[in-house]
């Protein structure tokens, strides 16, 4: 048998070995190379009649048939060998480009297979909603807020996360605000209203710390990274002309254990620099005072 790591010397690799048209085009050629490489052999070949019936055109002569049984034996098998092989060569020639690309390109790729694990998503403790604010002075706080999407899952949240633009890219007075499902990023809502927020204040250059850090906000609020996490509700981005803001918004500022409990483990999570001050605000402040002039009652 030929072996495929084996190269012959033939047609010019470039154009290939020339390939049969038809059926007819091989057979004829391979019983005539059998007839030359076994004496007494002559060319012939079997083919179907109008009725499908089989007429032998050629018959193969034997001068030993009457020897006996043992040497029709021999002759069929060595026929068989010749044959053999000659289709091996055949196979090759017209194998020979796929061949000579496994060669030089290595192993073949195999195909990707998919596990039941990898199909399955990671689902979240609870559902998420994105909310996007652009600023029109034309229109009211709440018919700014756009619901963008909602996700319950690990992989549905990278799809969204990966798809819009980061907070440094969206346009001055827009926010991004993520919500639990149901909660909508408004004072006015009955599961904000007795709360406060954790306000980080960051300078207007620092676009990457800015991208950074409400990463890792959204993160530790979808991974349920604190103890008192039933008590969060959100997060909002706020793109403002001299600083942005970075905020988390709980259901109730009076419970200090569970606010500071928050706070520390934010600061932490983000990896906050000295000047990076944590504070917290309660929402009927926020409502009266805007700015630098709304009193903190919680700083880290």
């Amino acid at each position: 048998m030929l072996k495929l790591d084996n190269k012959k010397e033939g047609p010019d690799p470039a154009t290939g070995p020339k390939r049969a048209e038809s059926v007819d085009d091989v057979v004829p050629d391979l019983v005539d190379v059998a007839a030359a490489a076994k004496p007494g052999m002559e060319s012939g070949v079997a083919c179907k009649d109008s009725n499908g019936a089989g007429d032998a055109k050629g018959d193969i002569k034997n001068e030993s048939k009457a020897k006996g049984d043992d040497n029709k034996e021999n002759d069929d098998g060595a026929n068989k060998k010749v044959f053999g092989d000659v289709l091996d060569e055949a196979d090759l020639e017209e194998n020979d480009d796929e061949s000579t690309l496994v060669e030089e390109e290595g192993e073949p790729l195999l195909p990707i297979i998919v596990t039941e694990d990898q199909m399955v998503k990671h689902p979240l403790q609870n559902t998420w909603t994105l909310w996007y604010l652009e600023n029109d002075r034309t229109k009211s706080w709440e018919d700014m807020q756009n619901e963008i999407s909602s996700f319950d899952t690990v992989e549905d949240f990278w799809s969204l996360y990966n798809y819009i633009k980061p907070p440094s890219e969206i346009k001055m007075g827009s926010d991004y605000s993520l919500f639990k499902k149901n909660i909508r990023p408004m004072w006015e809502d009955a599961a904000n209203q007795r709360g406060g927020r954790w306000v980080i204040t960051l300078h207007k250059n620092c676009k990457t710390d800015l991208d950074n850090i409400w990463l890792d906000v959204l993160l530790c609020l979808i991974g349920e990274a604190f103890d008192h996490s039933d008590q969060v509700c959100g997060a909002v981005v706020n793109i403002r002309g001299k600083n942005n803001k970075i905020s988390i918004w709980t259901s109730n500022g009076n419970m200090e254990d569970a606010a500071m409990e928050i706070g520390h483990k934010l600061r932490d999570a983000l990896c906050l620099e000295r000047h990076n001050f944590l504070q917290y605000q309660l929402h009927t402040d926020t409502m009266i005072k805007q700015g630098s002039n709304v009193k903190s009652i919680y700083t880290l």
